[in-house]
């Protein structure tokens, strides 16, 4: 049996990725390590926890002593790691959190699979998820490519930057198994409500201001959080090492765009008159090194291993609209932090 840790699995695009893996391959043990922070959620995962090819393990990455006694005890067969401190927010105030997660942590990945894969390299696979921001900004053309120069400006791209860098070492160093996909925005279902759609469709929900930095003219490539779970299913079996791909919708818009569509949306789905959320959007001043655009072009996978996007945008914004409106004691336990007893709870007991 495949034994595969997923690292980060109760954060948003973790709780994809395992759930995926949990119900499409039955034959593999998945092991989901997650230090449980603001937003890991376990909560995310009801619906598969007591699946017997599933098992939980609460832990740090930054632990190295941990993780290597993790590794030593498991005998993990590959490692996809979603591990990270993902917030630019958030980095700009706190650089050295970000730095301890998402830079040391994944070399304690790194190492810790170096030691008990023992040279055994081509039967192990060590599959790292990061994103498009080590890219930079692009202007009003063109896209990224997998060529495209590293040019990190926020001290969470920098921290992202630097693990892809870290990755690509090990696999030329020490011969490993590794893949690196960079992805997209992701939105859908299980985000924690601090990012931008889910932040805007809670507030427009409750009549708050709905807060839009600068212009709002900063644009990005949305991709649903399905669609990328997918793509690092296909990639993680069908990848070959050492390459790096990306993850994209071919869907890009500016946030005030996009605000307005879900404006529009919400009106539709509460009743309310035309234009009414509308009234709801606020001008922030921006935030330092804010990006202009992100676009990727993701042609490399889509040739290679036939992967494209499955939703049209407006599609799968409604469908995400939908599943906070319906899911409105998930919300409310995220936004009051009352899910962070679900551990507690859940775990102690067993």
């Amino acid at each position: 049996m495949k034994k595969i840790l997923i690292t980060g699995g109760a954060g948003f695009i973790g709780s994809h990725v395992v759930r995926r893996f949990v119900t499409t391959y039955p034959e593999y043990q998945i092991i989901n390590l997650d230090k449980l922070t603001y937003a890991g959620n376990l909560a995310n995962l009801k619906d598969i926890e007591d699946q017997p090819n599933y098992r939980f393990v609460k832990g740090d990455i930054v632990d190295a002593a941990f993780i290597d006694d993790l590794f030593e005890k498991e005998s993990f067969d590959s490692v996809i790691h979603l591990a990270a401190e993902s917030h630019v927010d958030r980095s700009i105030f706190n650089p050295l959190e970000f730095v301890m997660t998402n830079v040391l942590g994944t070399v304690n990945l790194l190492n810790a699979a170096r030691k008990y894969w023992k040279n055994a390299y081509p039967a192990h696979r060590f599959y790292h998820v990061s994103t498009d921001e080590v890219y930079g900004t692009l202007g009003e053309e063109g896209l990224f490519t997998e060529e495209t120069g590293y040019d990190p400006h926020s001290p969470y791209s920098a921290s992202k930057a630097s693990s892809d860098h870290f990755v690509r070492a090990y696999a030329d160093t020490y011969g490993m198994n590794t893949v690196i996909s960079n992805c997209s925005n992701n939105y859908g279902s299980f985000h924690f409500p601090e990012k931008l759609i889910p932040l805007a469709i809670n507030n427009i929900k409750n009549n708050k201001p709905v807060p839009v930095y600068g212009k709002g003219d900063n644009i990005r490539d949305w991709l649903w959080v399905e669609d990328h779970a997918r793509a690092i299913d296909v990639l993680f079996h069908g990848a070959e090492a050492g390459q790096t791909y990306n993850i994209g919708g071919h869907n890009e818009w500016k946030n005030i765009d996009l605000i307005h569509e879900l404006c529009r949306i919400m009106d539709s789905k509460l009743g309310r008159e035309p234009g009414t959320s509308a009234k709801l959007i606020t001008f922030v001043t921006d935030r330092a090194g804010h990006d202009l655009r992100y676009a990727i072009d993701s042609s490399k996978l889509q040739r290679e291993l036939n992967w494209t996007p499955s939703l049209q945008f407006e599609e799968g914004l409604e469908k995400t609209v939908d599943w906070y409106l319906q899911n409105e004691e998930w919300l409310e336990n995220v936004t009051s932090g009352n899910y962070q007893s679900y551990y507690q709870g859940q775990y102690n007991a067993r």
